[in-house]
């Protein structure tokens, strides 16, 4: 059974999913304690991962620094994150592979 996302990606999912529209984020995966069931309100943080559409990609940095920004806006804490390029750190990869999950993915429909 997967276990439940932590709570606060549950209440503010529409405006995480608007957010990923307007930075252009194909897809964003949530991983470690708000994925895994081991959120912890007083102390977690988020983590994700986003990739970012092709038309995005000459922009890329303004856009990934805005939409951290503004994910730390929505949900009241830090967020740490991370585009899909391969995580070099062997041990760092199977943690954040062990829990990833996606929390936003583009549809064919918005793409157009």
């Amino acid at each position: 059974m997967t276990p439940p996302l932590a709570p606060p990606l549950i209440v503010h999912r529409d405006e995480i999913a608007r957010l990923c529209r307007l930075y252009g984020v194909e897809r964003l995966e949530v991983f470690g304690s708000a994925a895994d069931g081991r959120f912890d309100p007083q102390r977690s943080d988020f983590d994700f991962i986003a990739t970012f559409a092709p038309e995005a990609q000459a922009t890329i940095g303004p856009r990934f620094i805005e939409l951290a920004e503004a994910l730390e806006a929505v949900l009241g804490r830090r967020v740490d994150l991370l585009t899909n390029q391969p995580i070099r750190n062997p041990y760092l990869r199977r943690a954040v592979n062990a829990s990833r999950r996606d929390l936003y993915v583009r549809t064919t429909a918005e793409a157009s």
